[in-house]
């Protein structure tokens, strides 16, 4: 385990250089800092972002919009899940909502929601609308397994409907969903970026990068976009420790 770990972590590190050396090949070859700054520049402005105030206010807020939509997201598309695996009729009912949910075009949506909301709150519905049917999907593909292993045997000693999904199935289908949940928290905080990004949200990640865009500030736009890729990986990682805490307690 422990080789196979540190064989994983020098690819990826080894991943991580090679993109770097492609990206400097590609500023020599380019030469213009309007189309694509260096590598270097923006690591000055990395730097400069960590002792800006305003830059941990944006963060914060960007932060919180993300975990609010993806809790909110997590809690409801667990419950459908847990409804829609003990009754048919629901299933068939959501099956349609679903796939709807899953193939609009997130622009347009969040084009919408600037009408009816506040560049605030346009982020976090727009997040919520996406991560729900991915939650969803991923807890019921669980529980399916699931209730072919054990829906007979619990059928056949007539346990009532509530105790198996809340005794029974959730508790069995937890470890699965939580494993799949960092990548999409991760996917929360993308989607949250780009609508704010189109908002022009006060004080978060993607209102900094349209400014950065309105004022050509290309080493700050991306330095923006390198901050917002680490805290996507840093995220997945903190849920795959919490995946896997929980899968050696059950043990």
């Amino acid at each position: 385990m422990r080789r196979a770990y540190l064989k994983n972590l020098a690819l990826s590190g080894a991943a991580v250089l090679t993109v770097i050396a492609v990206w400097v090949v590609a500023c020599l070859i380019v030469r213009n800092d309007y189309v694509l700054p260096s590598f270097f520049d923006t690591c000055k402005e990395v730097g400069g972002l960590f002792s800006d105030a305003a830059f941990w206010t944006a963060f914060c807020g960007t932060l919180v919009r993300t975990a609010v939509a993806f809790f909110v997201a997590l809690i409801l598309g667990i419950l459908l899940a847990l409804v829609a695996n003990l009754r048919t009729w629901v299933r068939a009912f959501l099956s349609p909502i679903v796939s709807v949910l899953r193939t609009v075009p997130t622009m347009a949506v969040i084009l919408m929601l600037l009408l009816w909301t506040t560049p605030r709150v346009a982020p976090v519905i727009v997040s919520l609308l996406v991560l729900l049917p991915a939650v969803y999907a991923a807890t019921l593909s669980s529980l399916d397994e699931v209730t072919a292993e054990y829906g007979v045997l619990a059928r056949a000693f007539r346990i009532p409907a509530w105790k198996r999904a809340m005794k029974m199935y959730l508790p069995l289908v937890a470890p699965p969903v939580l494993g799949q949940a960092g990548s999409i928290f991760s996917m929360g905080l993308k989607i949250t970026v780009s609508g704010e990004v189109l908002a022009n949200t006060f004080q978060s990640l993607g209102g900094m990068m349209q400014e950065a865009k309105m004022f050509v500030a290309m080493p700050r736009l991306m330095a923006l976009t390198l901050v917002t890729v680490a805290v996507g990986f840093l995220l997945e990682g903190a849920c795959l420790i919490v995946y896997r805490l929980i899968v050696r307690w059950r043990r």
